[in-house]
């Protein structure tokens, strides 16, 4: 019997994980854009809160799996010496502001999808293409050019320090980051939760309880099925977690070269979003076909779908792969980038709201 590669195995298990998040959104109606809208909007902050607490146990169980010597989160790319805070702020701004334009972000337009909205298969065509091009293509001029020469090589190369934002407590006070790591960990994790946990009304919503802990213990899990499952001395998984703006494109690339390609942990988690946003839609008789209102409704998303797609790339992220993975690291880039995403949503809905740029920003002046 022929062995299975390692690569397939961390596919197929990510397939799995997916689908359980996928079905979670579905059930749940976890939205990281709809969070921000219910804040700003109506002062309901229980999505948020929701958020909140994916954070703080997405933080907690990858913190733990580091300090056990269970994976290595500096191997991962958010603890990178070298820090992008150009691209993770202008490309954060750009998603947060797209994500409103297209209805939700790519890990909830994926779920749309999987439900039957035909409004976010568009969105996620125009999102995987404009990140391809950010990544490799005609846009990646752009981000070569303007934006990696803004970035900063923290520590010299000499002896280079990581981002995180533990490495560089630990390089101020001279000291080693494990005798830091738990006391900073345990503040903003207890922050975090105090936040979350303190509204009676998010206490007694099951669903959004269930939503931000399952979202973020599965940012852990994903760093074991890289980590630990795609371990390999020959040819070992890149250390990733959840993520849903590169594999995206990595997703319309593999579609396009099955035959002589080989399946990532990206990829087969975008596969199961969408499958299991279908299944549970089709077994709460929730599938149905959603197409765009008119022309505006077409040209919103389509805006939207290209500015998270460039945005994500250049932020390293979206609201799950920065707001949740990368903050599993305490990175500054992923702090950056996930205070960003929600000022850009912020502008977002008020430009929604507003009908211009220019109000947009005078509504947030007003309010301020």
């Amino acid at each position: 019997m022929a062995e299975i590669p390692i690569t397939t195995l961390v596919a197929a298990v990510g397939f799995g994980a997916g689908m359980v998040l996928g079905a979670t959104a579905q059930r749940t109606n976890f939205c990281t854009m709809g969070a921000i809208s219910d804040a700003v909007l109506m002062g309901d902050y229980r999505r948020l809160r929701a958020w909140l607490l994916a954070i703080a146990l997405a933080l907690l169980g990858s913190q733990a799996l580091h300090s056990a010597g269970v994976v290595d989160l500096y191997q991962s790319i958010y603890l990178s010496p070298n820090l992008g805070w150009l691209g993770a702020i202008v490309g954060g701004l750009l998603f947060g502001f797209g994500m409103t334009l297209a209805g939700g972000c790519g890990y909830r337009n994926l779920v749309r999808l999987g439900a039957g909205n035909l409004k976010s298969l568009v969105v996620l065509l125009v999102l995987g293409i404009a990140a391809a091009m950010t990544l490799g293509g005609l846009f990646a001029l752009v981000r070569i050019w303007v934006f990696e020469p803004t970035n900063v090589g923290l520590g010299g190369a000499a002896e280079p320090i990581p981002q995180g934002i533990v490495d560089l407590l630990a390089a101020l006070f001279g000291t080693e980051p494990a005798a830091l790591r738990w006391a900073v960990v345990g503040l903003v994790a207890a922050g975090l939760l105090w936040f979350a946990l303190k509204d009676k009304g998010f206490r007694s919503s099951a669903p959004n309880l269930a939503a931000g802990a399952i979202v973020g213990l599965s940012i852990p899990l994903g760093w074991l099925i890289t980590g630990v499952l795609g371990a390999d001395d020959f040819e070992p998984v890149p250390l990733v977690s959840f993520s849903f703006i590169a594999p995206l494109g990595h997703s319309l690339q593999y579609l396009m070269t099955f035959t002589g390609a080989t399946i990532s942990f990206g990829v087969a988690t975008v596969g199961g979003v969408i499958v299991g946003a279908f299944l549970a839609a089709l077994a709460a008789r929730e599938l149905r076909l959603e197409s765009f209102a008119d022309t505006a409704d077409f040209k919103r998303h389509l805006s939207g779908g290209a500015l998270m797609g460039c945005g994500g790339v250049l932020a390293l992220g979206c609201t799950i792969g920065q707001g949740v993975s990368g903050m599993s690291t305490l990175a500054l880039g992923s702090v950056l980038a996930w205070l960003a995403i929600i000022a850009g949503g912020v502008y977002g809905i008020r430009y929604l709201e507003t009908g211009s740029l220019r109000g947009a920003l005078g509504a947030l002046f007003r309010r301020a």
